[in-house]
């Protein structure tokens, strides 16, 4: 068991910013400002924590001119998070595992 890159991936995802941005990517790409508004932060928090799941691949980003386009990791992250939400689904009740 690879303890430290564990945490850091434990660390990474258990930020609620963070789980609402990628919620926000589950079913389509974004810029920024569209993560915003579905999310309601302000671009410095989303920007800053988007750099944070890009670091670690949990998202992916594009140029589109001036624009970054972020998306999901679907070859690891989204199965992952399906995953999740179909145990909280199951297991932990309907309202536990809505992102408040």
């Amino acid at each position: 068991m690879k303890c430290k890159s564990y945490n850091l991936f434990f660390e990474v995802i258990a930020n609620n910013t963070r789980l609402k941005i990628i919620d926000a990517l589950l079913d389509s790409e974004k810029c920024v400002s569209e993560i915003c508004k579905e999310v309601g932060e302000e671009q410095s928090k989303i920007s800053h924590n988007l750099k944070k799941l890009e670091r670690c691949h949990f998202v992916y980003a594009r140029r589109d001119g001036k624009k970054r386009i972020y998306s999901l990791n679907k070859k690891t992250i989204e199965p992952l998070i399906r995953l999740v939400e179909k145990h909280v689904s199951g297991y932990c009740g309907k309202d536990c595992w809505r992102l408040e």
